[in-house]
């Protein structure tokens, strides 16, 4: 199985806007980004960059995804992260390799799971009584 460096620049630059045109064109989520992103050009360069900052470690991506989520945090909900990580797979896999579509799945997999914990995963506060199943 590939471990992601396969993966070349050109094909991360093709995935990418092919990937946002179905995102930008789903009912559930295309209204979200349709709403967040103003410019889509830049918007695509930075996720190149992010993209390629994870699957090839170019350090290129300078930004916060954790910031640029909270932002939206009253209309994105966890279904629409589900619904996200559905598009990756289809799109990847009819872009890439099946080993690389793979690699960027799981990838992406865990990225969603770490948005998600840090959006909605809250610790009662000090002192609240927890509930423990007999």
């Amino acid at each position: 199985m590939a471990d992601g460096h396969d993966i070349t620049e050109a094909q991360i630059a093709a995935l990418i806007p092919r990937f946002y045109g179905r995102v930008r064109a789903d009912a559930m989520i295309g209204p979200v980004f349709a709403g967040a992103i103003d410019h889509w050009p830049p918007h695509l360069e930075k996720l190149v960059a992010f993209w390629s900052s994870v699957m090839l470690t170019t350090g290129r991506y300078k930004g916060n995804p954790m910031a640029a989520h909270m932002k939206h945090l009253a209309i994105i909900t966890p279904p629409m992260f589900d619904r996200w990580l559905e598009l990756w797979a289809q799109v990847t896999a009819e872009t890439l390799p099946a080993d690389i579509a793979a690699v960027l799945q799981a990838k992406a997999e865990r990225i969603a799971q770490s948005l998600k914990l840090a959006l909605y995963f809250r610790l009662p506060p000090p002192g609240t009584p927890v509930l423990v199943a007999a």
